[in-house]
């Protein structure tokens, strides 16, 4: 496992001490986790300068919020087949390609729209462009956009709303997919975890359910996912590409993937 960054330092360069409280020091862990991806308890109890024990309560309180997951001899916030990892992880993962694709993302959008933004970190790439489209009415799940966009002028923000999930900072649950189901919208920009194939895939049913009520209530569906997420494997089927009417990724795909898209039917666009 990797060493804690010096994120979980103090800023004299020595590890915290007992005077930092116990949630100051579990927002350090989380912290120290989101940017190397995984810590081994022992290494977090050394570097805190506080007991095994202590650090495996911190851990406990941690994966009770749906921040991080328990591995052997630690903790880890990336992906497995079965669990994504946090937004807080994933708002710091490939932000240059996330970034590509959100400025694709905003040439689909017209003064006057209405859109739905999911919860996903690539689809919140396009929030500093929206003020460029106003008036325009934005509908999430994400609780980071509603925060982003509320002080906009001329952004009329809609809220989902439903059961509130720290780990992804965004709502799902029933109540989310029937508030869902009683709009309708322009255009919608989603992102998911694993592209595997032709299809689209990702680790929670319940993420799943939301996405697809989403895809069900809009004139155009647009994918962003950025390359990291190809060729990987989540449990739940959220679409075939074709589904979409335009999936952006960015210049690392590969070009035989790239080609076989195509072949298959999928209006997919690299962005520079």
């Amino acid at each position: 496992m990797d060493p804690v960054p010096p994120s979980a330092l103090t800023f004299d360069g020595r590890p915290d001490s007992s005077r930092d409280s116990a949630e100051l020091r579990r927002r350090k862990i989380l912290s120290a986790v989101a940017e190397v991806g995984t810590l081994s308890t022992d290494k977090l109890a050394l570097s805190f300068q506080v007991s095994r024990m202590t650090i495996h309560r911190d851990i406990q309180l941690l994966v009770e919020e749906g921040l991080v997951r328990k591995i052997h001899g630690g903790i880890t916030i990336k992906a497995s087949a079965l669990a994504e990892s946090s937004a807080t992880y994933r708002a710091q993962h490939a932000e240059e390609l996330k970034y590509n694709i959100g400025r694709k993302a905003a040439s689909f959008i017209e003064p006057g729209q209405a859109i739905i933004i999911d919860d996903s970190t690539t689809a919140a790439t396009l929030l500093p462009l929206l003020s460029a489209f106003r008036p325009l009415t934005v509908i999430t799940n994400g609780l980071d956009v509603v925060q982003q966009l509320s002080t906009v002028r001329g952004l009329k923000v809609t809220c989902l709303g439903g059961d509130y999930v720290p780990a992804h900072k965004a709502f799902f649950g029933l109540l989310c997919e029937q508030a869902a189901q009683s709009l309708r919208a322009n255009t919608l920009f989603m992102s998911t975890s694993t592209i595997h194939g032709a299809a689209a895939y990702h680790q929670d049913q319940a993420v799943v359910k939301v996405k697809r009520a989403m895809m069900d209530i809009v004139d155009q569906k647009i994918l962003m996912v950025d390359s990291t997420k190809f060729s990987k494997t989540a449990v739940h089927k959220v679409a075939d590409l074709t589904a979409f009417d335009h999936v952006l990724t960015d210049r690392n795909v590969n070009r035989e993937t790239l080609r076989i898209l195509r072949d298959s039917g999928v209006t997919i666009h690299v962005c520079e």
